[in-house]
């Protein structure tokens, strides 16, 4: 295989076997065409970029995503790979179509909130109008009756006049505590929910880490910061070890579990205000440290890795333990963003090829490999 096509499938990290027995021999990872290695390579992006909508979960469609991969993977001719691609087609139209829905009606949603906000100041102008025409109508009835010098006249569009205001003022008082009362309601139910949504978009739904969008927007204020206090800053990438293969042998419910305990356990182990932990799809994972150097960034990975190797996870009937591998890389000055995090994802696959549960520090050219 090309070095790229063995370098993806080991990142992977799938028991590729089409069986889904636990119990079965497990088999090697099987030689892949540069064809078939980039269908499995979108499959994994997709996987890792899903989220929650209506009729599908993100579980079971990354477990539908990961039989596609490996249908692809095992087709033995053409015959039986266009069949998996027919329903691999099928598949990710019907997924688009109620994604689509879901993310429309998502738009309608806050569009119908904005609307009936507008909607209700809109209706106070007019009512605020309404009151105005009433009293211009009447003082000019009340100017008519001083140039026809009548006292009666006069005495009788006075006490009309005043009692129209007065009756305005009071219903105009009383009309604008109403509609402050109703748009304080409604800015904070816009309030509510946009902080609501905002949230949704940047935490991940499963974990309540940050996910892959909020870790874009927090690497760039933290270079643009870096550019004026010079502070070191470290980068962290973390994978959980053999996932896929907890997947396989327990259930997506129990991976599901496992990728929550693990972000419980990182919570823990950088647990300083300023670290920023994000989910960035699948299992793979990014950690900013703020403040720290290699050697401050080593200590509290040390620690971490210390904590998650002697914890036993329990979920029902299972006791389950796993490691992570980690590739850490120290911000270097006038580094972009790319760069760093391509170097830090580079620390992390020596940490992986060379027997996993340790962590790898990256130099600026080359890395450093600690079991």
């Amino acid at each position: 295989m090309k070095q790229w096509v063995k370098k993806l499938v080991d990142q992977l990290d799938m028991d590729w076997n089409s069986s889904s027995s636990p119990h079965e021999k497990k088999s090697e990872t099987p030689p892949l065409s540069e064809e078939r290695a980039t269908l499995v390579y979108f499959l994994d992006v997709y996987n890792k970029n899903l989220f929650e909508i209506q009729n599908h979960s993100v579980r079971k469609v990354r477990a539908k995503m990961d039989t596609f991969a490996k249908e692809i993977v095992h087709a033995k001719n053409a015959d039986s790979l266009n069949d998996t691609l027919f329903r691999l087609r099928q598949f990710i139209s019907s997924y688009r179509i109620d994604e689509y829905s879901f993310v429309q009606n998502t738009i309608d949603d806050f569009k119908r909130i904005i609307w009936d906000f507008a909607d209700n100041l809109s209706e106070e102008a007019h009512s605020e109008q309404a009151s105005q025409g009433e009293i211009d109508a009447s003082l000019a009835q009340l100017r008519e009756a001083v140039e026809s010098n009548s006292v009666e006249e006069l005495r009788a569009k006075s006490r009309e006049f005043i009692d129209l205001y007065v009756k305005n003022q009071s219903v105009s008082h009383e009309r604008r505590s109403k509609r402050m009362e109703s748009v304080k309601k409604n800015l904070n139910s816009v309030k509510r929910q946009l902080m609501e949504a905002n949230q949704t978009m940047r935490r991940d739904h499963l974990t309540g880490a940050h996910n892959r969008r909020s870790y874009d927007e927090q690497i760039k204020r933290y270079l643009q910061l870096n550019e004026l206090d010079k502070d070191p800053i470290t980068l962290v990438m973390l994978d959980i070890d053999f996932f896929k293969k907890i997947n396989d042998n327990y259930g997506h419910d129990i991976g599901d579990f496992i990728l929550q305990e693990c972000v419980r356990m990182l919570q823990e182990s950088f647990a300083r205000e300023e670290d920023f932990i994000a989910r960035l799809g699948g299992e793979e994972f990014a950690i900013i440290l703020p403040g720290c150097d290699a050697n401050s960034a080593v200590k509290i990975v040390e620690g971490a890795m210390a904590r998650i190797r002697k914890e036993v996870f329990i979920h029902g009937d299972h006791q389950i333990r796993f490691t992570v591998s980690m590739g850490i890389a120290p911000l270097i000055p006038g580094e972009s963003a790319d760069n760093w995090y391509k170097r830090a994802d580079a620390a992390l696959y020596e940490s992986k090829t060379t027997g996993r549960n340790k962590y790898t520090v990256a130099g600026a050219n080359s890395t450093k490999n600690v079991a």
